[in-house]
């Protein structure tokens, strides 16, 4: 590795898994020290143990406050600062018709997929404003930028997330905090596959199924975007804030082309639409 993060602090929620447990190994390979957080207690500990040295575990429901808090405090009081916030703690949230949706159901997807990464930013915020540096991370989703594929309230929270990045990137600049989000396409984790303790059979077959019609061929992996949030995090980007990065494989740009019709993809002469004589 070329240790891109050494020296640095960074704070990871939803470690234990997916995502967050891929870029948790990926930012201390690259020499940072991780707080890895997450509200399961067994497989955030399995990360931290995976890692060793660099990392610590902190047990943290991002949709409390108090728990947020405390998470930023840990890693403040442990390492004296914190150059990286991923906010990154998930769920598909509330699924189905909108006239089955419960306000319960709205309430506790909000308060995961939005309000854990306001939590995040405004107890971050300070900490990084004295040091007058920091990235601040989120994961968003292209299920904020086209329609279709997700849950009605989860494309609205992604959304939201983007207009948050947005707005705080704009607030917290002068004091030399970047904030961008990440827009993953399909990405092979259990969260995709629609259950927690999915194991690898699970996310081959989505690979299979769903991997062919991406436009670039293949499910994305964990670790693209890992590979995303290690840019963000490093002095790589000490340009780029308010920003929105799609990593989904094309599937912004529209289908793939073996899926359009074949009237358009298919060569054909165009003698028919000339003036006569040429």
């Amino acid at each position: 590795m070329s240790g891109r993060l050494k020296g640095k602090v960074a704070v990871i929620t939803g470690a234990g898994s997916g995502i967050g447990a891929e870029t948790a190994h990926l930012f201390a390979a690259e020499g940072a020290k991780v707080l890895v957080a997450d509200m399961r207690a067994e497989y955030g500990e399995k990360v931290a143990a995976e890692i060793g040295g660099p990392a610590v575990f902190q047990a943290a429901d991002v949709s409390r406050e108090a728990d947020v808090r405390a998470m930023i405090e840990t890693a403040a009081e442990r390492w004296g600062r914190i150059d990286v916030l991923f906010n990154n703690a998930g769920f598909g949230g509330a699924i189905g018709p909108i006239e089955s949706t419960s306000s319960e159901d709205f309430d506790i997807t909000f308060d995961v997929l939005l309000k854990g990464v306001f939590f995040g930013m405004k107890h971050v915020a300070p900490i990084m404003k004295a040091q007058r540096a920091g990235s601040i991370i989120s994961t968003s989703s292209v299920a904020a930028t086209i329609g279709g594929g997700s849950p009605h309230l989860y494309a609205v929270a992604k959304a939201a997330v983007i207009k948050l990045t947005e707005t705080v990137a704009l607030e917290l600049g002068a004091q030399g905090i970047r904030v961008n989000c990440i827009c993953p396409g399909f990405i092979a984790t259990p969260l995709a596959a629609g259950h927690p303790d999915a194991g690898e059979e699970a996310l081959d077959e989505l690979r299979e199924g769903i991997g062919r019609s991406q436009p670039i061929g293949r499910l994305g992996e964990p670790r693209d975007i890992a590979q995303a949030a290690l840019y963000l995090a490093s002095d790589d980007s000490t340009f780029v804030t308010g920003h929105a990065m799609v990593v989904d494989g094309g599937v912004n740009a529209g289908p793939a082309w073996d899926q359009w019709p074949k009237w358009m993809t298919e060569p054909r002469p165009l003698r028919m639409y000339r003036p006569k004589g040429r």
